[in-house]
């Protein structure tokens, strides 16, 4: 799936889109392990899931508060490491 690219938004979306992608495919692992009975590996599947929408969550609260034109006490963090990603 595309985002479109956005000039304002775009970067921070993009980050969004992955981290979420990212939750679903730990959330699919998290399930599997639970029919295999690796419960332990189970669980980190689901926390690594549940912090990939944190910082999913994190990155569309950045791209609402752009829009509206007011800063973020996360938007330099962000900003941050989509440069470093870059």
């Amino acid at each position: 799936m595309m985002i479109p690219e956005d000039a304002s938004h775009g970067a921070v979306l993009q980050e969004a889109a992955g981290e979420l992608e990212a939750a679903i495919h730990d959330a699919r692992v998290a399930f599997d392990c639970i029919g295999l009975g690796e419960i332990d590996r189970a669980h980190t599947s689901a926390l690594t899931a549940r912090i990939a929408i944190d910082a999913a969550v994190t990155a569309m609260q950045t791209a609402l508060a752009q829009a509206a034109g007011q800063p973020t006490a996360n938007s330099a963090l962000l900003a941050q490491k989509l440069q470093a990603d870059q």
